[in-house]
């Protein structure tokens, strides 16, 4: 059976996007799910704190969408996750909606109401903790969606982040709109020209992430809508895939984020692999290594890491594995691009991995709080090994 390519499980593989409509995963036709199917529970964060969320529209009027099929300002939907002082009766929030959700169940080949089943911890709208929080940027992968690490977003949150996650509108797998609007992607599977695509993605979401940081540290949107302040002066950017370059070429081009991290992205579409970064970045992977990598190890300048997490798929860094067994995902692909996909660790324990180290990352670097955990490899962690350090 077909192997995939590893540019495309770099750039193509963002968790429930486009993430496995790859070669040799034929189409199937999945069962029904059973009458009143049981929530898939994601892990709750580990410390005891109320989490809120609240999706927001913003529009850049400075800028022509250059994906849209009609010239027109670029609209982008954000989910925030936050600290909040509790509960308020505020009921617990959707992994996404219903229409996204049937669209993700189709498009990662997991059985119908799969998605829709995922149950987060955080409250919708839940009033905000007082105070400037630091704030995190995150992006998916190609063709992936705002939704896809909630368990790591929550966690971040539940520890004092202000966490922002977008959906790139016309790349992430369906965006969906407060006036019903359905936008889907519109990215090739198979550029004719990788490089030129590459570099047009990556240069729309870091305007997109400079965009919402301008947005949320400014103090207009949370005035306006009532939410948690960023703190202007403590700024990350994190993603996944294509997300984790985009995080890298943000830090290279916008002095306010003091610090990226990448998980599991190839570092495509930007000079970062030739140039390195003068600000510290971490790069987690699951893969050995990757040519773009190695170049970027060459040249960073500032503090970096390249952990490797073993025994892990791409997938891995997302919340999909916690609904590919459920929703018999393994059953409608072939089982090495399953295995590419999410390899053997649990899905609990990859997500304890994540939440882990990408915590201690932003720690050291956004608070101030060095961790032992990005010196050494650690026998509490023994998944997880030093490709290579600097500073």
């Amino acid at each position: 059976m077909t192997m995939i390519p590893r540019r495309s499980l770099l750039t193509l593989a963002g968790a429930g996007g486009a993430a496995l409509a790859l070669p040799g995963a034929a189409a199937h036709a999945a069962p029904a799910p059973a009458p009143g199917p049981e929530p898939i529970e994601l892990p709750a964060p580990t410390v005891r704190r109320t989490v809120g969320t609240v999706s927001l529209h913003l529009v850049d009027g400075a800028r022509v969408d250059p994906f849209a099929p009609v010239p027109g300002p670029r609209e982008l939907m954000v989910q925030l996750w936050y600290p909040a002082t509790g509960p308020a009766g505020r009921p617990r929030a959707p992994y996404t909606t219903a229409r996204v959700a049937a669209a993700l169940d189709r498009s990662a080949f997991l059985d119908p109401g799969t998605i829709g089943r995922l149950r987060p911890s955080a409250r919708l709208a839940a009033p905000p903790a007082p105070g400037a929080l630091p704030l995190l940027l995150f992006g998916h992968g190609r063709k992936g969606g705002r939704s896809n690490c909630t368990a790591l977003a929550e966690e971040l949150a539940a520890h004092g982040y202000l966490v922002a996650a977008l959906d790139h509108t016309y790349d992430a797998a369906v965006v969906e709109f407060p006036d019903g609007r359905l936008v889907s992607s519109v990215l090739a599977d198979d550029p004719a020209d990788w490089e030129a695509a590459e570099r047009e993605e990556v240069g729309t979401r870091v305007a997109d992430l400079r965009f919402v940081a301008t947005e949320l540290t400014t103090g207009r949107t949370s005035r306006r809508f009532g939410l948690p302040r960023a703190d202007p002066a403590r700024i990350g950017a994190f993603g996944h895939s294509m997300g984790g370059a985009a995080a890298a070429e943000a830090v290279r081009h916008d002095r306010r984020f003091a610090a990226g991290l990448d998980m599991d992205g190839g570092l495509f579409g930007s000079p970062v692999p030739d140039e390195g970064l003068d600000r510290p970045f971490l790069l987690f992977t699951a893969l050995d290594d990757h040519e773009t990598w190695r170049r970027w190890r060459e040249h960073q300048r500032g503090w970096g890491r390249h952990l490797r997490q073993h025994d892990s798929g791409h997938l891995s860094f997302s919340d999909l594995p916690h609904a590919a067994g459920p929703g018999h995902q393994a059953d409608h692909v072939p089982p090495e691009v399953h295995a590419q996909l999410f390899g053997g660790i649990a899905p609990e324990r990859a997500t304890a991995l994540a939440r882990t180290y990408v915590r201690a990352h932003f720690d050291r670097f956004l608070r101030g709080r060095p961790s032992p955990l990005l010196n050494a490899p650690s026998p509490r962690y023994p998944e997880v090994s030093f490709v290579w350090s600097r500073g």
